[in-house]
């Protein structure tokens, strides 16, 4: 028996990174035992190391009938785009369980609020997709290490970014770049919060970033389209993960990663990265970098580990700041913004942020 499944584009676009090897090892929607393993010990029920769940929800109708089936077909818009081999139907808890991703299950927390707006029935499985144009204009694990391996570049750093360009990233880029052969600028330009900065204001940005200040240095940037879970430490390595994938030998982690308010320590997303570095090697190593700062006293961008100054010459990197200036299209201080990367975003109008 066979039932058949609408989905929405979010959950083709899990399909397609399952499919592309994005989400490897994963080859479906994770099954309870996946899940639950996840859940508590930040591993697949195989051992390897995976901190954010994967997983397929329906409706109840959905579920009831997943339970005498074998087959779920998978439809978007209508037309048939794949299937799911079911190997399990399970319930989740959403009020313990996302506590454990997010270490809150308050509603105020942009990630919670959005996992609770899906419904609690899970189906797992392997999928496959019988529509190869849905790979493309996706970004391929094949094409990105066939482009750094033509490079000749052997270590490769990998930057996470769900913002534009500023001073203090830079910094981190170039410091990658010193310790890489190359630099892999990977923004996600996925589902993000009301009030975040739109996908264009991050791609134009880094467009003029690599025109004026990269040019004719080994940096490759493309985008990686996945949500935004804003899960902290667990995000983090789930982001290093994907880039281990893409063939990224190195992974910047900075302050406060995939972070949101105050749900997180600054450099908890560090000491979960060390954990996991001492007890499995997971095929990536980690550059865990300080927050960058400007200080009046060096005269340049710097950090704790290169800096000791008292704070009278410190002056920190605000990115809600920044965002404010943008958001009245000012221009941030020239000491935490590239002039032509303000120039890029402010062109936008009021397309430069995410509305409801």
């Amino acid at each position: 028996m066979k039932t058949n499944y609408e989905i929405d584009s979010e959950t083709l676009q899990d399909c397609i990174n399952i499919s592309s090897g994005l989400f490897y090892p994963l080859d479906g929607f994770m099954c309870s035992s996946d899940y639950y393993s996840v859940l508590n010990d930040m591993k697949l029920s195989t051992g390897s190391t995976w901190t954010i769940p994967i997983t397929l929800d329906v409706d109840n109708e959905t579920y009831n009938n997943a339970k005498n089936s074998k087959i779920l077909n998978l439809f978007f818009k209508k037309e048939k785009i794949g299937y799911l081999e079911i190997r399990d139907c399970f319930e989740v808890n959403l009020n313990t369980d996302l506590k454990k991703i997010f270490k809150t299950n308050q509603n105020e927390h942009p990630g919670v609020k959005k996992e609770n707006s899906r419904n609690k029935y899970r189906i797992g499985g392997p999928i496959t997709l019988i529509k190869d144009s849905f790979l493309k204009n996706n970004l391929d694990p094949k094409i990105t290490r066939n482009f750094f391996s033509k490079q000749g570049w052997k270590t490769i750093a990998g930057f996470q970014t769900r913002n534009p360009i500023h001073k203090a990233h830079e910094y981190l880029q170039r410091v990658a770049l010193e310790e890489c052969d190359g630099l892999f600028i990977n923004p996600l330009v996925g589902w993000k919060k009301e009030g975040d900065f739109s996908e264009e204001a991050v791609i134009d940005g880094y467009k003029a970033m690599l025109k004026y200040y990269f040019k004719n240095l080994n940096v490759y940037f493309d985008v990686v389209k996945t949500p935004m879970r804003y899960a902290g430490p667990r995000e983090a390595i789930f982001h290093a993960i994907i880039r281990r994938n893409l063939g990224c030998t190195h992974f910047i982690i900075g302050r406060d990663h995939a972070g949101v308010g105050n749900y997180y320590g600054k450099y908890e997303a560090h000491k979960l990265a060390a954990e996991i570095r001492t007890s499995e090697e997971i095929g990536i190593k980690f550059l865990l970098m300080k927050e960058p700062f400007y200080c009046h006293k060096c005269n340049q961008i710097v950090s704790e580990k290169t800096c000791a100054h008292s704070d009278k010459y410190i002056e920190r990197i605000s990115g809600t700041i920044i965002r404010k200036m943008l958001s009245m299209n000012k221009h941030p201080d020239e000491l935490f913004m590239r002039k032509e990367v303000a120039d890029a975003i402010i062109k936008l109008g009021d397309n430069k942020f995410i509305r409801s």
